[in-house]
């Protein structure tokens, strides 16, 4: 295998052959033809699409390591007009709408596109990482199928960059505790069927509760018991909201809304008809192939770590603190980790739906054993041989504000029938590197942001304000040794 060539813009070079990822030399720009190999100066930046048959099984070491770089490449570089980059007769939505009229400038920070690559935003301390306030981005309720172009909270809301670290880990995570969600609900079914009597299923997974669910005799699931997770029992872990499945999903939904790059998989013509749904005189901008080396390079950035400074006055401070921690009761949402069975993460993902490339839509799903990667070697396990992530959440949506504490409450708009003043809770691992803090990326400090915890968080919130100062200074110093390694 050969590796790709780096200057203004990249320049693949993979052979075609046994064991090697295969590439489709695109069309021209101007849309003639096959005009062969484009020059390393073209202003083109994906100068050929990866071929999804080509990546499928469990991929070994070398393979797996070409497919990160190629993410790697798509989601640095920036994205030019010959691409495809910009959407001028389609909006942002998730699901393909078109315009009712062109757009008048090419960049707009409200509806997008509003950046040229994945690291403009997410670039803090390296690409994949979190963004300060300057890159945040806007969401709406019509998200899924409107035309907005306010800052007006009335019709957006504003949104700070998540850091992409460790969300590998963190989907595995949410599949298995999909899958045992709804195992407990086929048993009760099953029971309920058997017995001729309700039978109530009690839904936890790796320790996590999320409320019950109550099953007839007939076979009617009463649904109202459910917490924190949609009534399909999917968890969704990404966004702050908590409303993405996958981490295909979220590339697709980014690279359409924020680059105006559009995925053949949900914007092609399967779904919409035709191959250029933005008319922007590009067909196809964006093959599953590229967004599998997307995934590929996101799902194996490695999970933020703890690090103690060699400071002895820092590392009493910070041990003492970890004790607080869980004292205050922060643990109790901020789980230190949760245990999981596999590394081994197939894409396309089992749980995502239509307009998302789905399990059953190809040959074979390409694995990625995430055990083969270096960072893998520093997960502990438990007696029974399962991984421990040490994530510090538990990927359960939580009311986040109340009466008094209302300032992670203060949007006006639902997103995805999630309401306004429930967020998914926000993985701790990493948080000295992913300052500032809060869904609008407007709160400076750790210990502004443990203030502003209301609803589910106001009891340990409250803990803490009444702690000493010495306490508070504790886990401060605690939380400020999770880092995301540069």
């Amino acid at each position: 295998m050969g590796t790709r060539e780096r200057g203004s813009q990249h320049t693949a070079r993979w052979g075609v052959g046994a064991g090697a990822l295969v590439l489709i030399t695109i069309a021209d720009p101007a849309g003639a033809g096959d005009s062969g190999p484009l020059p390393p100066w073209s202003e083109v930046v994906i100068k050929q699409h990866i071929d999804i048959n080509s990546i499928e099984g469990t991929l070994p070491a070398d393979r797996l390591n070409a497919l990160i770089d190629e993410g790697r490449a798509l989601f640095t570089d920036r994205f030019t007009t010959e691409d495809g980059a910009g959407r001028p007769m389609a909006t942002q939505a998730i699901i393909p709408t078109l315009r009712k009229r062109p757009v008048d400038t090419a960049f707009r920070r409200t509806a997008g596109p509003d950046a040229n690559a994945c690291s403009s935003c997410h670039s803090d301390p390296v690409p994949g990482g979190a963004g300060p306030f300057t890159v945040n981005v806007f969401v709406s309720e019509g998200f899924e199928s409107v035309d907005f172009d306010s800052l007006d909270p009335q019709f957006s809301n504003e949104r700070n960059t998540n850091s992409l670290f460790g969300d590998g880990l963190v989907e595995l995570l949410a599949r298995e505790m999909t899958a045992d969600l709804r195992a407990e609900r086929a048993a009760a079914v099953d029971a309920a069927r058997n017995t001729g009597q309700p039978v109530t299923a009690v839904l936890t997974s790796k320790g996590v509760d999320f409320g019950k669910v109550t099953v007839g005799p007939d076979g009617i699931v009463d649904n109202s018991g459910i917490q924190g997770v949609d009534a399909d029992l999917t968890v969704r872990p990404f966004s702050r909201k908590g409303v993405f499945t996958s981490l295909r999903q979220f590339t697709i939904n980014a690279l359409n809304a924020h680059h105006g790059m559009e995925a053949s998989e949900r914007f092609g013509a399967r779904w919409t008809g035709t191959d250029d749904f933005d008319q922007d005189g590009h067909p196809n901008e964006i093959s599953p192939g590229d967004v599998s080396a997307l995934v590929a390079f996101q799902a194996t950035l490695p999970p933020p770590k703890q690090d103690i400074p060699n400071d002895p006055a820092w590392q009493a401070a910070a041990a003492k603190g970890e004790k607080i921690f869980a004292s205050l009761g922060c643990s109790s949402c901020h789980i230190p980790s949760l245990p999981l069975k596999s590394l081994a993460f197939a894409d396309p993902a089992p749980y995502d739906l239509a307009g998302t490339l789905r399990t059953g839509e190809v040959a074979q799903p390409a694995v990625y054993d995430l055990s083969l990667l270096a960072w893998a070697k520093t997960l502990q396990r438990n007696d029974q041989g399962e991984y421990l992530v040490p994530v510090f959440a538990d990927l359960k949506r939580h009311k986040i504000a109340d009466n008094e504490v209302t300032q992670q409450g203060n949007e006006l708009l639902a997103q995805r029938f999630v309401e306004r003043d429930i967020f998914i809770t926000a993985p701790l691992w990493g948080v000295a590197s992913t300052a500032p803090y809060g869904h609008r990326g407007d709160i400076t400090t750790l210990d502004e942001v443990i203030r502003a915890h209301g609803g589910d968080g106001r009891k340990a919130r409250d803990a803490y304000i009444a702690a000493s100062e010495d306490d508070r200074s504790s886990l401060i110093a605690f939380l400020k040794t999770l880092v995301i390694e540069p």
